[in-house]
């Protein structure tokens, strides 16, 4: 078969996406290739296909055993034979997958980087056709992307031992250009084909929220969500665990995920959550890159993350299907000090050097502000996120919190100018809270026993409230005017940059909702049957519920049947013959086989029963 018609007969696809059929065609005629493309936008069909043509095995590295788990088993329900090696075998079940692989029984293997150094494992590979050796997450491979793993460094050296060189493919969903040209050093890709298809997911809402409580926000989106798959990400293994037993005890099906639980809980809340027995997980980052759920309908960040690359990289779980999804962010002023606090106690690298640890504290420091000033700015947030990646968009997206809500900016140069004051004559002897304290005049003791009652500064801003004040504080130090010091007492000190402000070079503006914002509405569509009319979105629920059914008794999960895209397009076309749903996008040759018909009759069924009860009527 040629690479059209393995992707119509094994994924149901008429056609490739951007950038997939030149890296196949790459691949095809032996030149490495690093693909870079968002979340969602078809990575793993850019080495798939080309696995099934070429004469060999391709070995595909994967970080986590889930995601190696989900891949597999979305392959053989398309009708390939894979398999995976990681340490979730035992021995026997090892010995027994490299024999069947060595008798050439599976064409794509997905391995874990740690096995590339066993004995057992170089020995099969020295012994079989390796036609490609597949680097998936690649950005691991950096020390300067978000997640280095150093057993990625590994992989140069097991493809050296290996009688011929294959072909070396590696893909990413976030690179900066440094990211980029790392990866391709130190994989040491001869004459790549690099493919950076663009960072933009058109399906994803982004919105920042700032909500007088992050609880009572949360647990309202879910409730008015509850058709839908979701993930929250919390910052520490302790926010995962309170915001979990607040939701469990609002009845909201949730389960919960990070490093502090046991290898069999974890597996059983990742399971529980894959196969929609608790459609609602909350989550450290620790989940990251183990979701390969495609109807994730939205991401909810509970604190903010420490980089607009980690950032992107979890929003971008939901939606995968390309159906509407949203991605939210909760901020606070808060979590800019509890990324620093992560950022300076994070476990040292035995393997970096005393100016390299530096640097690379710096580069974190940055992308914290950098992240810091995406919850604060009052642009276009997509803007902002693809000009991070080096992608210009010349208008607003239209679709984000900055541009569906009516902000107006206000000039407050005159308050960072009293702020300024404040913490000059306090001497850098106070937090925010203090400070803020301060300037509204508040009549606690504290500041009574401090002396700070009695200072100029004192009440300079009785107008504004001390949580108006704080977000003036946090501003001003994204931008670079204000330091705080990394102990837990964050003391806060004015920077040689705020001279430009008390001299009139420079001012300051904030964002505030208009008051008129309240009675404005905006919708968005955040369901895949949202497309359909009335009839159409009651087909699509009949058909969840018989994808539900056959997820059972397949022991996998339901996306893993149909995707809601999937589902969506029958609605749609309401197939009645085989040619007909063979039309249907993401039903192949095997799909069909195993699952058409059956999704056929119900569509038959259903028009049928609407049909009698117009007669009726």
């Amino acid at each position: 078969m040629n690479k059209h018609e393995i992707l119509k007969n094994y994924f149901g696809y008429d056609s490739f996406r951007e950038g997939q059929e030149d890296l196949i065609d790459a691949i095809l005629k032996g030149q490495d290739v690093l693909g870079i493309m968002p979340t969602g936008a078809g990575k793993s069909l850019c080495y798939q296909v080309p696995a099934l043509m070429l004469p060999g095995i391709t070995l595909v590295i994967s970080p986590l055993i889930s995601l190696m788990k989900d891949q597999v088993q979305a392959l053989n329900q398309a009708g390939v034979h894979a398999a995976y090696l990681n340490s979730s075998l035992t021995e026997r079940q090892m010995t027994k997958a490299l024999q069947l692989a060595a008798q050439g029984q599976y064409k794509i293997i997905y391995v874990a980087p740690e096995r590339l150094e066993t004995w057992e494992f170089l020995n099969f590979a020295s012994r079989v056709a390796v036609s490609m050796v597949t680097v998936d997450e690649a950005h691991c491979i950096s020390q300067w992307g978000q997640d280095f793993r150093p057993s990625y460094l590994k992989i140069v050296s097991f493809i050296r031992q290996l009688p011929h060189r294959p072909v070396v493919s590696a893909f990413t969903a976030t690179a900066t250009e440094t990211v980029k040209n790392d990866i391709c050093a130190v994989l040491q890709l001869e004459n790549p084909k690099v493919m950076v298809t663009g960072f933009d997911r058109q399906n994803l809402y982004f919105g920042v929220e700032t909500p007088p409580s992050k609880d009572v926000f949360t647990l309202n989106y879910v409730r008015q969500h509850d058709r839908d798959s979701g993930v929250i990400y919390c910052a520490t293994r302790k926010n995962v665990d309170q915001l979990y037993e607040k939701l469990r005890k609002e009845k909201v099906p949730v389960t919960r995920y990070h490093a502090g639980l046991s290898a069999q809980e974890r597996q059983k809340n990742q399971d529980d959550f894959i196969y929609d027995r608790r459609p609602v997980i909350v989550a450290t980052n620790a989940f990251g890159m183990g979701i390969d759920k495609s109807d994730v309908r939205y991401v909810i960040h509970y604190n903010m993350p420490q980089s607009l690359e980690n950032y992107y990289q979890e929003a971008g779980r939901a939606g995968r299907d390309g159906e509407p999804a949203e991605c939210i962010l909760l901020f606070s002023p808060q979590d800019i000090m509890i990324g620093k606090f992560l950022i300076e106690n994070r476990e040292e690298n035995p393997d970096l050097n005393s100016r390299e640890a530096e640097e690379i504290l710096a580069r974190d420091e940055e992308r914290l502000r950098i992240m810091s000033y995406y919850c604060m700015t009052q642009e276009c947030l997509r803007r902002y996120i693809l000009n991070y990646f080096g992608e210009e968009m010349k208008e607003d997206c239209g679709n984000c919190s900055c541009c569906q809500k009516d902000y107006e900016k206000e000039d407050v140069t005159d308050a960072a100018v009293s702020v300024i004051t404040c913490i000059r004559q306090c001497g850098g002897r106070f937090g925010i809270n203090v400070i803020a304290g301060t300037l509204a005049g508040a009549g606690r003791e504290k500041l009574r026993q401090y002396g700070l009652d009695e200072l100029q500064a004192f009440g300079m801003l009785r107008n504004l409230s001390e949580g108006g004040i704080k977000e003036i504080i946090q501003q001003m130090l994204v931008m670079g005017y204000l330091t705080a010091s990394s102990d837990r007492y964050a003391l806060l000190r004015t920077t040689v940059r705020a001279d430009e402000i008390m001299e009139g070079r420079e001012q300051i503006t904030v964002r505030k909702l208009k008051k008129t914002h309240s009675a404005q509405k905006t919708h968005r569509h955040t369901h895949a049957s949202d497309a359909l009319n009335g009839r159409g979105t009651e087909l699509f629920e009949i058909l969840r519920g018989l994808r539900t059914e056959l997820a059972k008794e397949a022991g996998v999960p339901p996306y893993m049947i149909f995707s809601d895209k999937t589902l969506t397009d029958m609605c749609i076309r309401q197939p009645v013959n085989r040619e007909e749903m063979l039309e249907v996008s993401g039903v192949g040759e095997n799909k069909y086989e195993r699952f058409g018909e059956q999704f056929m009759e119900k569509i038959i069924r259903f028009n049928a029963g609407k049909k009698e009860k117009m007669y009726l009527d």
